[in-house]
């Protein structure tokens, strides 16, 4: 996979790994990123010099819809209905859950010890939907995770599976299986409880604009709504313009907030 990544201007303490949406290309979606602004008229580069960025790049895929290649993580029908045609999704996530699994491993081992909690994971649309089935089915803590304009696939299933679940104690074994992103037997998942606890301890951030013309706030607050059921702690950011982008100043202000509070 094609990465564009951004150096830390001063000594490395973490790495932000962030996944563009559909029909973008990890440059591209980099430089508008950087070009958001705080309150304060900083960047983020500028208020986090410390920072390794890695921008992932989606490989195209053949798209059931427009009968046409397109850069996207995974197919689908319809981006307004994400529940819609799921078949079609399972190749993609499949294919690039496991990715970014890889690169999430692959970048907590380039710290003097393996630092899972020195990486920060997120994305917008469906690179966020993408970035937070990775991270659902790693089965470990990291330092944080940030999503933009986006929505849960398969939240129905989760939703099942979290049911009555009070204590959060199912394997996130279960929701692979759900979405077929792999296999372990019931005698292994249960030996993996601890770690299933781990990974929903990692703190998550969302935001969402309610003139999103591309995925509807309703999508983002169900997604908000499912990772609560799974025990997670969910920052919720919503606002007033934006559209399917980080508002500015007060989500780009909002997101370092985030940022600062899980690096301390």
């Amino acid at each position: 996979m094609n990465t564009f990544i951004v150096a830390p201007s001063l000594q490395h303490t973490h790495t932000v790994i962030f996944l563009h949406g559909r029909d973008s290309h990890a440059k591209e979606f980099a430089e508008e990123f950087f070009e958001s602004q705080a309150s304060d008229d900083r960047f983020f580069q500028n208020i986090f010099p410390t920072f390794k960025w890695v921008f992932p790049s989606a490989r195209p895929l053949m798209s059931a819809v427009f009968g046409t290649e397109m850069s996207q993580w995974f197919d689908m029908s319809s981006v307004e209905i994400p529940e819609e045609r799921k078949e079609l999704q399972l190749e993609g996530l499949k294919e690039n859950v496991a990715v970014i699994k890889d690169i999430i491993l692959f970048e907590a081992s380039q710290f003097p010890t393996f630092s899972p909690n020195c990486i920060i994971l997120g994305g917008i649309s469906q690179g966020c939907a993408t970035a937070i089935l990775a991270l659902l089915s790693s089965q470990i803590r990291i330092c944080g995770f940030m999503g933009l304009s986006s929505w849960l696939p398969f939240s129905s299933e989760v939703e099942q599976l979290a049911g009555g679940a009070k204590q959060h104690s199912f394997s996130i074994t279960d929701i692979e299986s759900l979405y077929h992103l792999g296999h372990t037997s019931s005698s292994e998942a249960k030996t993996e409880i601890e770690k299933v606890k781990s990974t929903l301890h990692t703190p998550v951030f969302l935001s969402h604009c309610h003139y999103d013309e591309v995925v509807p706030i309703t999508d983002g607050k169900k997604l908000c709504q499912s990772l609560k059921k799974i025990g997670m702690n969910v920052t919720w950011k919503e606002y007033g313009d934006g559209g399917h982008w980080i508002n500015e100043p007060q989500g780009v202000d909002d997101m370092v907030e985030f940022m600062q509070n899980i690096i301390l």
